[in-house]
């Protein structure tokens, strides 16, 4: 209504996407952190790396970053970090929101087929990124993670500066000899094959150090030193609903965590098993996305839990949008996980769930709750019924 009434007055609006770009990043250099996974955390990463090496960066990200309590700051530096999102501005704009935030340098972690609402596939999603990379100066940079071919081929066109990252002998920033100890990774990281470091990085799994060597390089090719990149990566404090503990009780961890896409699935579930092993491992999985409820990922997610020891999915809501031939079934993925020898099943609400998770959770167990949503408030329902 209120949209409505303002064209009627004939008062200009703008979206959010566009006032961040029109009235904070055009006095700032702004970094921006773009691709289908890793964007919350590794532009948490960043601004938290920027602030504690002095800089007092502004930012707008996805989540809420525990060091600041808030996902929004203005900052009283030259460096503004963005959450770049490929998702449409709004619904008078249908390009994709990071085409308003004038990267001066950007991060590119990965790219897949997401948001089946808005891209009808893969082209369309790729699309988007190469006009996102195209906004780059000549004089910006562009870290690239080239062990996704996607990522490899479109930074290949940009016009700037490309730095890579991965895990390759050719990549300019080489991650090795990762160690997880706990929630605790150690990694060394290569600067043109030669020894740039050892560092910490208080969060599972190789995804999530990939994410810490963008910020690297960024950090790098900004000018700032070893010592202060290993500070503000060390003391990062993580960002909620990320690998998030809700609680324990009873010797019984609760996770809360953002995981949605098959890949995300698939890499969390492995840094989780990494991060508690010898624990069993139950998922519990919420396809909410406009994605995550139609079809296209049927099959994938069949292959995302390989590292669980036992998966409860819950039937996706509202399906009254979704065309019945185009809808996911939990019901079919607990069928086929079951086919691979996997503990599953599936339940129609989660009152259900919680009925069966009290009854089978034991001491020493690891509940991981996957959704983008808040799924009826289950981890602290759980965790009261645990007590």
């Amino acid at each position: 209504p209120e949209a409505v009434r303002l064209g009627e007055l004939g008062i200009p609006y703008l979206s959010m996407p566009q006032a961040l770009g029109h009235f904070f990043l055009r006095d700032h250099t702004s970094l921006v952190v773009a691709g289908t996974h890793g964007k919350t955390t590794t532009s948490s990463l960043l601004a938290t790396a920027l602030h504690v090496a002095g800089s007092s960066p502004g930012f707008m990200i996805g989540g809420i970053v525990e060091a600041f309590g808030r996902n929004f700051r203005r900052g009283d530096g030259d460096y503004f970090v963005v959450e770049g999102d490929e998702y449409d501005t709004a619904f008078f704009d249908k390009g994709s929101k990071f085409l308003h935030y004038r990267p001066d340098c950007a991060i590119l972690t990965s790219i897949e087929f997401d948001h089946a609402d808005i891209f009808a596939d893969l082209e369309a999603v790729k699309k988007t990124f190469r006009r996102f990379t195209a906004l780059l100066p000549e004089k910006g940079a562009l870290l690239a993670c080239l062990d996704d071919p996607v990522v490899a081929a479109i930074a290949g066109r940009a016009r700037c500066r490309v730095i890579s990252y991965g895990t390759g002998s050719s990549c300019v920033w080489r991650v090795r000899d990762l160690q997880a100890q706990g929630l605790t990774t150690r990694f060394a990281v290569d600067f043109n094959d030669t020894l740039f470091g050892e560092f910490v990085l208080p969060m599972p799994g190789l995804h999530n150090a990939l994410n810490a060597t963008a910020v690297i390089g960024l950090m790098h090719h900004l000018g700032f030193g070893h010592q202060a990149i290993r500070e503000g990566l060390a003391g990062f404090e993580g960002v909620k609903r990320r690998q998030q503990v809700r609680g324990e009780v009873n010797g019984i961890t609760v996770i809360d965590d953002f995981a949605h896409h098959p890949t995300a699935v698939r890499e969390t579930t492995r840094a989780l098993k990494l991060a508690w092993p010898g624990r069993r491992l139950i998922i519990v999985f919420e396809p909410r996305t406009n994605s995550s409820r139609r079809a296209v990922f049927q099959e994938r997610y069949a292959g995302a839990f390989d590292g669980a020891d036992m998966v409860v999915a819950r039937e996706p809501v509202p399906l009254d949008t979704v065309p019945a031939d185009q809808q996911f079934s939990s019901v079919r993925l607990v069928h086929d996980l079951q086919q691979q020898g996997q503990a599953a099943y599936a339940f129609r609400d989660t009152d259900a769930i919680l009925d069966f998770l009290g009854d089978t959770v034991r001491t020493g167990d690891v509940v991981a709750v996957l959704s983008n949503g808040g799924f009826d408030d289950i981890h602290e329902r759980l965790l009261r019924r645990l007590t």
